[in-house]
């Protein structure tokens, strides 16, 4: 949980329900304009398939202020269906992520600490503290990406590890293996941790959702392998020193995604495996077509709630992607 987590004096909650894009600004402007102590929000998926957003404040606020700061950052619609409540003193935002069953992706269970014995079987649990950071599991594509790492881990598991990662560790000793740009919690680098048994170097640019995935890697016993950066885009030195990567994921919004098309080819190894998620499926196209651009090509595509995630290969050699560039 953040720092900014009421734990029993919080007297109101605002509400609204939108889409992910929308939620991401409200919540970036209300870091920037409020104090920490103020305010803690949760967001989540909902059963309509619309991001549910908790502001949670410690005391009561100006109601108008808030419509007025929500305005300018996505627009007077969202400001108007904002709602308001009074509430009685409790942790809410700890009572809103209890409210969360644990989603299954493949093998593995994302799942709350409160929801921690409610695992099945043999999956392999990941425990997600989300508050102001993005990724509980239960949006499409994260629940997209898990499914992806899991079906490239079995195929890995199923045959001899002669190229790509395991050739890159022969050359080299201290390296990440995994690249995972706009980690949010975390739940990705965490999970390629826990099942590829290999270094993950993870960033955000948000400094909030860096510190909530340091914590969330400690609390699922992954922390020395997950290395998670404050940083914007690709330009650290830190992911030239740590390429090529055997595998990437970039679970974000298409027009990232098109401008990290150049950088993301060039950090991927020879053999190696992009996941591109954060796309609606009308969108999916628009962005396979600058990664193909690029000489990677497409694995596998799939949509789960109108949102797709894409498998990207880069081939051995050039020969490779040029008989293969008309697949998918």
């Amino acid at each position: 949980m953040p720092e900014s987590s009421p734990s029993c004096g919080a007297s109101a909650v605002a509400r609204l329900s939108s889409d992910a894009a929308t939620v991401r600004k409200i919540a970036d402007a209300l870091a920037e304009s409020l104090t920490a102590g103020q305010f803690a929000a949760s967001a989540f998926e909902d059963s309509s398939g619309q991001w549910s957003l908790a502001i949670h404040f410690r005391a009561p606020p100006d109601e108008a202020a808030v419509r007025t700061l929500i305005a300018s950052a996505a627009g007077g619609a969202a400001a108007a269906a904002l709602t308001f409540e009074t509430l009685a003193p409790t942790d809410w935002v700890r009572n809103s992520l209890e409210g969360l069953a644990p989603v299954d992706a493949g093998r593995f269970a994302v799942h709350t600490a409160h929801a921690r014995e409610r695992v099945r079987g043999k999956r392999i649990g990941i425990e997600i503290e989300a508050g102001l950071a993005f990724g509980t599991g239960h949006h499409g594509t994260t629940r997209g990406c898990l499914l992806a790492l899991d079906r490239i881990a079995k195929a890995q598991s199923r045959r001899p590890a002669t190229t790509g990662s395991a050739a890159l560790r022969r050359k080299r000793g201290k390296r990440a293996d995994v690249l995972d740009i706009g980690t949010g919690t975390g739940v990705l680098a965490i999970a390629a941790a826990k099942v590829l048994h290999r270094p993950v170097l993870a960033s955000d640019l948000d400094p909030r959702a860096v510190a909530i995935a340091q914590g969330n890697a400690r609390i699922n016993g992954v922390g020395g392998a997950v290395e998670i950066i404050h940083t914007a885009g690709l330009r650290a030195d830190t992911f030239r020193a740590r390429a090529p990567y055997a595998l990437i994921f970039a679970n974000i919004l298409l027009e990232p995604l098109k401008t990290l098309a150049t950088p993301i080819a060039g950090l991927v190894a020879r053999n190696g495996q992009v996941v591109l998620s954060g796309l609606l499926a009308s969108q999916a196209g628009t962005a396979l077509a600058g990664y193909r651009a690029r000489g990677l090509v497409l694995a596998r595509r799939m949509t789960l709630e109108n949102w797709t995630t894409l498998i990207l290969a880069r081939p051995a050699t050039r020969r490779a992607t040029k008989r293969r560039s008309g697949s998918g």
